[in-house]
């Protein structure tokens, strides 16, 4: 019989014609603004960024090198140029409370006018006042205190020694206070004569003692009263002092910033505690005599006056836009540091740094998700965020340590942003399945297609996409040609005639190598010889594990016919998947078939070396045979099928038209053409169904062809859904057109048999049967007759047990 048409030349691989531009090369095309092919994630992510409601953040998800991370930062940074800069974070020192420092807010700009404005006055307040504790004016005031209180401190002393004098005793001062010694005759008595006087008078003088007791006593009440108020006299000095040095400084700040509450409420608290703290101004002469500890410790305890400048927009333009691309916990959330003193390590409220949730605050974070998810805790601490709008700065110990330690407690800060997520679909669907936070916090998705029509437009945007990178990445510019070279290109990484591939990490590639090859040919632009070359070159660094294979089929070590025919055996296509280069290569598939009742037995699937779909295809080959078959016998076989040669695992039904037609070759005993390999599965109906990877599979077997030499009977045999996926390589679509190879689709298992088979596949007729002479009709018979054997067979098993039981009745 006649075979099938093939496909037609033109249709096994799409061209580009460079004529159709209306541009000389990518110099005189507009750079690319935005991105191609992406209507969808474009609209998604448009909506996504307007939406201002808690939980609508954004997860990007698809494949490598669809430009995701690229896009979002483009729309970020463009929506976030149109927002107001947010405000600044400073931490303060927290006078009632240490250990928990303060956060002051305020507008963009104002934080770093803060802290140069109390530096200064930190700095001016240390040359003022030991200037006006050194001044003559001082002195004399300080001086008619201490003077006054010592007149007082003489005056009682000396009406206490009157007193005291006229009882009998003598007053001595000590460095203990004051003791009494009884005199007589204007003598101090010793303990010995003291003693030896009658007990009348000793008696007395235990009387007077009590009583001059009590006075000195009062006596030193009131010196110790008027040297308290001789104190507080130089205290309420030293204040008016430093309220004179400090108090119109900081009441001009006050004015400043009196817009602020929360700033006046920190000055208000800042100028008691200089008031209360002047000593740490006033040790200028002794810093030179003092040891370096003490040195440090006045510095270290004027640090309390700083400034931290937590988060400075000064220089910002519109919302912030982060992109951590390395999100611990600490990157994330922020951390409080410790540094080395004197052998302790020790922190204060200076020490405390900003992570990037603070620095995106009022912005936008963009994330990689796997790489959030494989920090420790920076998930949990991201989701907790969102959910409590707050950041507490704490670090990890604290959190999961067996010890908690005395550490800083910072007052947490507001947080509002939109978070931009960045991962795969299967992270995606993982998160919101087993993740109940997911779905609440990441209500937009934006997916990224790994493919986009191949129109007009979308070819002109692709040549604007190499003129911005050619600009932006100083390559030379691409003739019409090269540009038409990528654009076929991209057709044969989306495996679709009438698709282009949005993985431009990959197109990116091939610009950048091709613009090497050029740069080694002296040539001024791309031209599409290059691209050629660049395309090549990239197959050849990573084919090796394919030439060796094509080596082996060369050398007869892997068993593979390209000519005659033979009973039960056909050539399968499979793909081999490296990563980095996926390739096609043949595969002999073998049927044997006998009188049995297994039904149908698939090596590899018995032996685990298959897929959960390569195992389900098998199951479906027995569906094929009831259906067609058992209409008329009971399917009374067994048949094994086995992929020869494969050691490594089979998965996918690609495979399973090429399994029937062994298995209806070894049943018809017709053989097969060996010339002709087969891809495509098949439903229960007999009807093809398309694969994938169709191209790389025929370049495969057409690469074994021509090692053992092209016949021109020599071919593939393609599901007719496929055609349109044929992106094959220039010298397959030459061989065709020359008629040294051909393409053959097929819609049904029928026609794959008369393409294979030579032989009429057969029409079930109206009685029942198939026509004599053909396929259907063979098979048929070899079941019927192993129907017959194994009725015979059972009739021969239940006479013999007849003659058994006659036997033993006679006995």
């Amino acid at each position: 019989m006649a075979l099938l048409p093939e496909v037609p030349v033109d249709a096994l691989r799409r061209t580009c014609d460079p004529t159709t531009f209306d541009f000389n090369s990518t110099e005189e095309v507009e750079p690319l603004q935005g991105i191609i092919g992406q209507e969808r994630a474009v609209r998604a992510m448009e909506f996504g960024l307007q939406v201002e409601k808690p939980g609508y953040n954004i997860f990007i998800t698809g494949l490598t090198g669809t430009g995701k991370m690229s896009y979002a930062r483009s729309i970020v940074t463009q929506v976030a140029a149109q927002r107001p800069t947010p405000d600044d974070w400073c931490y303060v020192y927290n006078f009632r409370d240490p250990a928990q420092p303060r956060v002051l807010c305020l507008p963009c700009g104002k934080g770093y006018g803060l802290s140069q404005d109390l530096a200064e006055l930190i700095e001016e307040l240390q040359v003022e006042i030991p200037r006006a504790f050194g001044s003559d004016d001082y002195e004399k005031q300080k001086n008619d205190i201490i003077r006054e209180f010592q007149d007082r401190s003489t005056q009682l002393v000396e009406e206490l020694t009157q007193r005291a004098a006229a009882l009998g005793f003598s007053i001595r001062r000590t460095s203990t206070g004051f003791v009494t010694v009884p005199v007589i005759d204007g003598k101090p008595l010793s303990s010995e004569e003291y003693e030896a006087l009658p007990v009348e008078v000793k008696e007395e003088i235990d009387r007077k003692s009590t009583t001059v007791q009590f006075d000195v006593r009062e006596t030193v009440r009131r010196v110790q009263q008027a040297e308290r108020e001789a104190r507080e006299k130089i205290k309420k000095l030293d204040a008016q002092v430093g309220l004179f040095c400090a108090g119109h400084r900081i009441d001009a700040l006050r004015e400043k910033y009196q817009e602020y509450p929360q700033v006046l409420e920190y000055l208000e608290a800042l100028k008691q505690d200089i008031l209360n703290n002047l000593e740490l101004f006033r040790g200028e002469e002794e810093e030179h005599g003092s040891p370096p500890w003490a040195r440090h410790s006045r510095s270290s305890a004027l640090q309390k006056y700083k400034v931290n400048l937590f988060i400075d927009r000064r220089n910002c333009c519109g919302a912030p836009v982060i992109a951590e691309t390395n999100p611990t916990y600490y990157n994330l959330v922020g951390r409080i540091e410790h540094e080395n003193e004197w052998g302790f390590l020790s922190t204060n409220f200076l020490m405390i740094r900003p992570g990037a949730m603070h620095r995106a605050n009022g912005g936008f974070l963009i994330l990689q998700a796997r790489d959030v998810l494989v920090n420790p805790f920076s998930w949990e601490a991201l989701k907790r965020v969102l959910k409590t709008g707050q950041l507490t700065i704490e670090n990890m110990g604290e959190q999961y340590g067996l010890i908690p330690l005395a550490s800083l407690k910072p007052e947490p800060i507001p947080i509002s942003l939109k978070v931009v997520l960045i991962g795969n679909p299967l992270l995606y669907h993982l998160l919101y399945e087993y993740d109940e936070d997911f779905r609440k916090l990441f209500k937009i998705r934006v997916d990224f297609d790994t493919e986009m029509e191949r129109s007009r437009e979308n070819v002109r945007k692709l040549a604007q996409f190499i003129s911005f990178h050619c600009r932006q990445q100083n390559l030379r510019h691409f003739d019409r040609g090269a540009v038409a070279k990528v654009v076929e290109y991209s057709s044969r990484l989306a495996e679709d005639q009438e698709k282009l591939s949005t993985r431009f990490n990959e197109l990116v590639e091939i610009l950048y190598e091709a613009d090497a090859w050029a740069a080694l040919d002296g040539a001024r632009y791309v031209e599409a010889r290059h691209v050629q070359q660049a395309i090549e070159e990239k197959h050849y660094r990573s084919n090796r594990v394919e030439e060796k294979i094509q080596e082996m089929f060369g050398r007869g070590e892997l068993l593979v016919d390209t000519d005659g025919r033979v009973i039960g055996q056909v050539n399968g296509l499979s793909l081999v998947d490296l990563g980095d280069y996926v390739f096609g290569r043949p595969s002999r598939i073998t049927a044997a078939t006998g009188l049995g009742q297994r039904g149908v037995v698939h090596i590899e699937r018995e032996t685990k070396m298959s897929g959960n779909i390569h195992s389900k295809g098998v199951l479906i080959l027995s569906g094929y045979l009831a259906a067609k078959y058992a209409q008329e016998v009971p399917l009374n076989l067994s048949a094994s099928l086995c992929f020869e040669q494969l050691y490594t695992g089979v998965d996918g039904d690609s495979a399973s038209s090429a399994e029937l037609y062994a298995l209806l070759s070894s049943l018809a005993e017709v053989p097969l053409d060996q010339g002709i390999a087969v891809t495509g599965s098949i439903n229960q109906k007999g009807e093809i169904q398309p694969v994938g990877g169709v191209t790389a599979k025929i370049e495969g077997f057409f690469r074994v062809c021509r090692l053992k030499g092209l016949t021109g009977r020599q071919g593939v045999i393609i599901p007719y859904q496929n055609v349109h996926n044929l992106m094959l390589a220039e010298e397959v679509v030459e061989a065709c057109r020359q008629g040294l190879f051909h393409i053959y689709p097929v819609r049904t298992v029928d026609e794959g048999l008369a393409i294979l088979t030579g032989m009429e596949p057969g029409e079930r007729l109206p009685e029942g049967g198939y026509a004599p002479g053909t396929v259907h009709y063979r098979v048929l018979e070899k079941l019927k007759t192993y129907h017959k054997k194994l009725q015979a067979k059972e009739k021969g098993e239940e006479a013999e047990g007849e003659t058994e039981k006659e036997v033993a009745a006679a006995q």
